[in-house]
């Protein structure tokens, strides 16, 4: 008795591990980019594990993950050079 269904062997299986990295690579990207303009203090540290773990985890979109931690990573240095500018912990226009 077979509880599965067997596996095609036409359609190429990509694990879950994977496809769950390639999102993080992405949302690392989108937060990143976002979090340029809003919120860089709580979207940059996101920005950054999330672009972290998808490289850990081996994705496929190693670019995209490089870009979201660069994107994390500026979005920090736009907020400490506001802060300087301010000389306030936040930062407004």
């Amino acid at each position: 008795m077979q509880l599965t269904a067997p596996a095609s062997s036409t359609a190429a299986v990509k694990p879950t591990g994977r496809r769950d990295a390639d999102g993080m690579a992405v949302a690392s990207f989108i937060l990143g980019l976002v979090g340029l303009l809003v919120l860089n203090v709580f979207l940059g540290p996101i920005a950054i594990a999330l672009a972290g773990a998808a490289l850990w985890r081996g994705t496929a979109r190693r670019g995209r993950a490089f870009l979201g931690l660069g994107l994390g990573i500026a979005d920090l240095l736009v907020l400490v050079a506001f802060m300087q500018l301010d000389s306030t912990v936040s930062w407004s226009f």
